[in-house]
């Protein structure tokens, strides 16, 4: 089972995604958050400084790419791979937003099949690198699916990574097993599942249902429970218990690093926070950053509201890290007791 990091436009750039690299194990692939090209250039500054190999160092990363040109796509592509040196690139028809939908990208493309079969045409006519596509299965309806499969058999993408919601639900609603078990009996390529897997048990239950899925695109689930993708490579592995004895050990084992998880919590939240700080200006944007990375993590936090709260409405750094210490100090005192 490979484990993937889903990109969130303005989370997961690069300082996050090296600070949970360095803290946490499992994620065998990640992906940025879009790059937008356009006719003027292929990637801007702040693009380039997310895909950075120098800021990205062992980390297993594709780019992921936002347009409905083929001349665009791949002008991108190229400079990914002849000056970063990628050897794959990621084509997001996901994306739900109303603004980048109504200009016919992300998710919106699902709109044009014929557009997107032109786009697929000239892109892998010329393309020299992977190529794979990260999808919701259509804009109104789930049918719509059933056309855009037959365009995507048709050429040779490296994964298709299905989201199986449709572009206006955005994240509301379940995502549609029914669906996706189609794609899963007639994609000719690879296939990937996104969405809603926030549990180990979340996982267990898709497992069940489709056991020949290999891969599984995490997302908001790694934002809320940074642990996620270890727990899930755990639940793998698990086996059926030799022994009450062995099993009493590996409980034991559990109990025990409940106070390391939350130390690596910890050391995770104050490398990010530490990061930021080194390269944002004012105490605001620090700020914003850091309660954004709660609005997530603080699912993880049950019983701790009022700290939550106090990091909502924190406006100096000094107040946000005593809200933060207080929540510390009190998941410490929970796994003592």
């Amino acid at each position: 089972m490979k484990l993937y990091f889903a990109p969130l436009e303005g989370i997961t750039g690069y300082l996050y995604r090296n600070a949970y690299y360095d803290h946490f194990s499992g994620v065998d692939k990640y992906f940025t958050p879009f790059l937008s090209p356009n006719q003027n250039r292929a990637l801007n500054p702040k693009e380039i400084r997310d895909i950075l190999p120098g800021n990205n160092k062992a980390i297993p990363l594709v780019p992921q790419i936002l347009t409905n040109c083929g001349e665009f796509f791949l002008r991108a592509a190229q400079e990914l791979e002849e000056t970063y040196g990628y050897e794959e690139v990621n084509l997001n028809l996901g994306y739900p937003s109303r603004t980048v939908a109504a200009k016919g990208k992300g998710a919106g493309f699902l709109a044009k099949p014929e557009a997107l079969d032109c786009f697929f045409q000239e892109v892998f006519g010329k393309i020299k690198i992977r190529v794979s596509v990260k999808t919701r299965i259509g804009v109104d309806e789930p049918g719509e699916f059933r056309h855009l499969m037959k365009i995507f058999n048709q050429y040779p993408l490296h994964e298709l990574i299905i989201h199986p919601r449709v572009q206006k639900d955005y994240y509301e609603n379940s995502p549609d097993w029914q669906t996706f078990r189609e794609a899963v009996e007639t994609s000719r390529n690879s296939v990937c599942y996104n969405g809603d897997i926030f549990t180990v048990e979340d996982f267990k239950r898709f497992r069940q249902v489709f056991p020949e899925v290999d891969r599984v695109m995490l997302g908001r689930g790694l934002l809320r429970n940074p642990l996620l993708a270890e727990e899930i490579k755990k639940e793998i592995k698990k086996s059926d218990f030799a022994s009450a004895a062995e099993e009493q050990e590996q409980r034991t084992k559990g109990e025990g690093s409940a106070k390391e998880d939350v130390e690596r919590l910890k050391a995770f939240h104050d490398r990010l926070y530490a990061d930021y700080r080194s390269v944002m200006y004012g105490e605001k944007n620090v700020l914003f950053k850091m309660k954004e990375f709660w609005v997530y993590a603080g699912c993880s936090f049950p019983g701790t509201e009022k700290c939550l709260k106090k990091i909502r409405k924190a406006s100096r750094l000094a107040e946000y890290e005593g809200a933060v210490l207080e929540i510390w100090e009190s998941r410490r005192h929970e796994t003592m007791s």
